[in-house]
């Protein structure tokens, strides 16, 4: 039989006491993951921090690829879109012969953003902020080649036309003339 141990007793003031050192078991376990995962996954990943996607950047550092999921989705804001949309639209310039442009076009972006006040573009809070700093960069020859990418690049994917009511090409289902051409219950 055990005794209740003494308020005092060097038991109790071990287990309670704010000086305690080593992990436990819980945080010796969570660090064994994060430490493996890190081993795993790989340097050049990017995965957002509220949603469900990653992405392993091959030849662009990872936070120039977090930055340009960032500016296409200031660029083209759509409240309704996910950021893994957004990951596929941009993908095609995280190749080695898109790389030195998308790495430099990306410093100008974070040194734009210093000029306004910022650590750097992903450091900007408010959108508004960005977009102030985006308006700046809108001639540059970098930013058309991503805002004229991202029109074919967001939206030539059929899995985004059904959050925006498109059904898609009509001309393999008869077209529109049967298709509701001239539905204009509106009238």
């Amino acid at each position: 039989m055990k005794l209740p141990a003494d308020k005092n007793s060097k038991e109790e003031s071990m287990t309670n006491s704010p000086e305690r050192r080593g992990l436990t078991r819980r945080e010796l376990i969570a660090r064994s993951f994060a430490a493996g995962a890190g081993l795993i996954v790989g340097a050049g990943f990017v995965a957002a921090p509220d949603a469900a996607w990653a992405y392993e950047a091959t030849a662009l550092k990872p936070e120039t690829m977090a930055t340009l999921i960032r500016m296409a989705r200031d660029i083209y804001p759509h409240d309704r879109l996910g950021d893994e949309f957004y990951v596929l639209a941009v993908k095609g310039y995280d190749t080695a012969e898109a790389a030195p442009e998308i790495e430099a076009g990306i410093a100008a972006l974070n040194a734009a953003a210093q000029g306004a006040g910022h650590a750097g573009y992903l450091d900007a809070g408010w959108e508004d902020d960005r977009v102030v700093i985006l308006r700046g960069m809108e001639r540059s020859a970098f930013f058309q080649k991503i805002r004229g990418g991202l029109v074919t690049g967001l939206y030539n994917q059929k899995a985004v036309w059904p959050l925006f009511g498109y059904e898609g090409e009509s001309f393999s289902q008869g077209g529109y003339i049967n298709r509701g051409f001239d539905d204009i219950n509106w009238l």
